[in-house]
């Protein structure tokens, strides 16, 4: 038998074999969960929204895909009615690692117009997925060319682009494609239940601390002949500061509305130019959302509908006048509930965009703050 070499045994520290261990454990779970993220998006299911082309015309959009692997197919509507619309194939690609989707249609397979001589086009949507609570959203810009030659154009030729904003949904304006049927879950909005009142501590009253009698103390004697005292006659001018006015603040009684409801601090908004300026659209289809809007528990919107014109609201901040809260009510829920909105505020250089969303059971609270520029 060959004699052991004691230099092939080498001895190991026992702390670095766990520490070695304990990488590798977090780095096998920490690629888990990334391909578990990733896997988890997927874009089959009902879209619907709209598309607004250069020339400011509002169409409505939907389309119904089914994604397998990172390809995506299935049909696309656009239409301003459910009887005058053009339907057509599509096929794509969706990049679960950049969160892109490219979706092109194929060809007009049914088309209805009240001008039948009218030139279809097809589009080529570039979208970027975002998902914001329960809610998913696709956005992004689209061109479109030509399907056949006729009036003057060619095949192929520009037919104009845009922007598209859709939102996933549960039912369809048209019908649901028979690949996706049975695998669109409707979406159950959660109930809010209201907490029962707290208990109000009772309030102690302070004990009466008993009253002393006040000692009495001996009268003084007035001298017989009191000394005179001679009083200066000539008058003095002595300044007084001006009296200055200080406007009390404005206290403005909290709204029964926001009093009622919960209020969900939506973000937090630090501008540092004095002059805002707030839009608000309606975030996706345009299906009669209503909302009123408080500005610091004022009204300065009633009752008003989103729509793809932006309702427009001008903040004056200050060091003195810093912070504003602007709260988003929901008078209802249109046709696809919740009632959701985009929010878009400009302030100087600075743009930010904030997705809103509001039930009869909770309101939408945007807190502003100035922050002057160093």
């Amino acid at each position: 038998m060959q004699a052991f070499n004691k230099n092939l045994f080498v001895s190991f520290d026992p702390v670095m074999i766990r520490t070695v261990i304990k990488y590798f454990l977090s780095l096998f779970l920490l690629v888990a969960i990334t391909h578990s993220d990733l896997n988890a998006q997927n874009l089959t299911g009902i879209w619907r929204g709209y598309f607004i082309t250069e020339n400011f015309n509002n169409y409505k959009f939907e389309i119904q895909i089914k994604q397998n692997g990172n390809s995506v197919s299935g049909v696309s509507y656009s239409y301003l009615t459910t009887v005058f619309y053009g339907k057509a194939t599509l096929t794509g690609i969706f990049n679960r690692s950049g969160q892109n989707a490219l979706i092109k249609e194929i060809k007009t397979v049914e088309l209805r117009m009240s001008d039948t001589s009218e030139l279809a086009c097809i589009m080529k949507c570039i979208f970027k997925y975002e998902k914001s609570g329960r809610e998913e959203f696709l956005e992004g810009t689209f061109t479109s060319k030509y399907e056949k030659d006729g009036k003057g154009v060619k095949k192929g030729g520009n037919c104009g682009g845009g922007t598209a904003y859709l939102r996933k949904v549960t039912t369809s304006d048209f019908y649901i494609e028979p690949f996706l049927r049975n695998k669109v879950n409707p979406v159950k909005t959660p109930v809010i239940v209201n907490q029962p009142p707290t208990k109000k501590e009772p309030v102690k009253v302070p004990e009466k601390t008993p009253v002393r009698k006040p000692v009495e103390k001996p009268p003084v004697q007035k001298p017989v002949n009191p000394p005179v005292v001679k009083i200066d006659t000539t008058i003095r001018k002595i300044y007084e500061p001006p009296i200055v006015k200080i406007k009390p603040p404005e206290i403005v009684p909290v709204p029964e509305v926001i009093k009622t409801r919960s209020n969900e601090l939506v973000k937090v908004l630090t501008v540092s130019d004095p002059n805002v300026v707030i839009k608000i659209y309606d975030n996706g289809e345009i299906d009669g959302d209503t909302i009123s809007v408080y500005l610091d528990n004022k009204l300065v919107l009633s009752e008003k509908r989103l729509t793809a014109s932006p309702l427009i609201l001008k903040l004056k901040m200050d060091e003195l006048n810093d912070e504003h809260e602007l709260t988003m009510i929901a008078e209802n829920l249109g046709t696809i509930p919740p009632n959701t909105s985009l929010m878009i505020v400009e302030a100087g250089e600075q743009r930010f965009e904030v997705r809103i969303t509001s039930t009869e059971q909770k309101n939408a609270v945007v807190r502003f703050r100035y922050q002057k520029p160093k």
